[in-house]
């Protein structure tokens, strides 16, 4: 699969620290780990003694949390639920980001569909051969493709016949609340952490916001809060940049190029992530905030035409 375009980029300085949570030292720098997080580039940043053992394990957390959710790994549980159609005693995880799923669903109207997988892989191997998708493939993927044909629960999850999922539009989001979750039950506060969308713990150690630069142009100053941007060309499938990666699973077409990019903060960043991903296929500046403002604490941060 093509990787998502990264468009936040952030901004932050070593500055000094006030002692809180762990006790640590005034003058504590922010240390800064990259690594990687469903194929994105991914970024810690924090200020305390045991950074690098805290960045260590926050490493460890997401390659747990990406043989879940990675269609790139063989064996993860959501490439063997695609590869099958069902997974028995499915991990919590999968369970509550797939409940997030079925809620943004319902609430786009069918906009946001986890089930496009089969969309998606038909657009990416017809361009990847040098041309479009065949009229007749693209009705054979819809026919695979929509939120009824999933059934879950504590005991199992299962797929009709023929359909995958793709949690490319959330699970990125997700993993930065579970590494939150993580980091907070530490008792760590003043952390930033970017695995491809933004999950603020607190603020930056020197009591400002993370100040947080959007590619389309402004800033977001973030904090105890999480921050999403989606961009319907930010990946394409063929070489003019034309045919947008955000499909809408009603039509089985790509998003209209209305906006260039899309920004949401929420409380959760696999909210803000979902929200981000559905907006785009929205058609008016009012339709997105009636939307997202149908989720309690999400706000439309910015929004960029195309």
């Amino acid at each position: 699969m093509i990787p998502r375009r990264r468009f936040l980029a952030i901004s932050a300085a070593a500055l000094a620290v006030p002692s809180r949570g762990f006790a640590q030292p005034i003058n504590t720098p922010v240390y800064t780990w990259r690594g990687i997080a469903l194929g994105a580039r991914a970024t810690l940043r924090l200020a305390h003694p045991e950074a690098q053992a805290i960045a260590e394990s926050v490493a460890a957390e997401i390659a747990r949390l990406e043989d879940i959710f990675s269609l790139y790994r063989p064996d993860s549980v959501l490439a063997r639920l695609n590869r099958v159609g069902r997974i028995e005693s499915p991990p919590f995880e999968l369970l509550e980001c797939l409940s997030l799923a079925g809620a943004v669903h319902r609430a786009s109207a069918g906009r946001f569909d986890v089930t496009v997988q089969p969309l998606w892989a038909t657009y990416a191997e017809a361009f990847a051969r040098g041309m479009a998708p065949a009229p007749d493939d693209l009705r054979a993927a819809r026919a695979v493709t929509g939120w009824d044909g999933v059934s879950l629960d504590a005991g199992e999850i299962r797929l009709r016949q023929g359909m995958a999922l793709t949690l490319n539009g959330i699970a990125q989001g997700y993993i930065a609340d579970r590494v939150a979750d993580m980091l907070t039950d530490r008792g760590l506060t003043n952390v930033l952490i970017d695995t491809g969308e933004f999950r603020a713990l607190g603020s930056h150690p020197d009591g400002s916001a993370w100040p947080v630069r959007l590619a389309a142009g402004g800033a977001v100053p973030l904090a105890a809060r999480a921050l999403a941007t989606s961009a319907p060309r930010g990946t394409t499938f063929d070489d003019a940049a034309r045919v947008g990666h955000i499909l809408d699973p009603r039509s089985g077409l790509p998003a209209r190029a209305r906006w260039r990019e899309i920004s949401v903060t929420a409380g959760s960043a696999g909210l803000a992530d979902a929200l981000s991903t559905a907006a785009c296929l929205f058609e008016t500046r009012a339709e997105i905030a009636a939307f997202i403002g149908g989720f309690d604490g999400a706000r439309v941060e910015a929004i960029a035409r195309a």
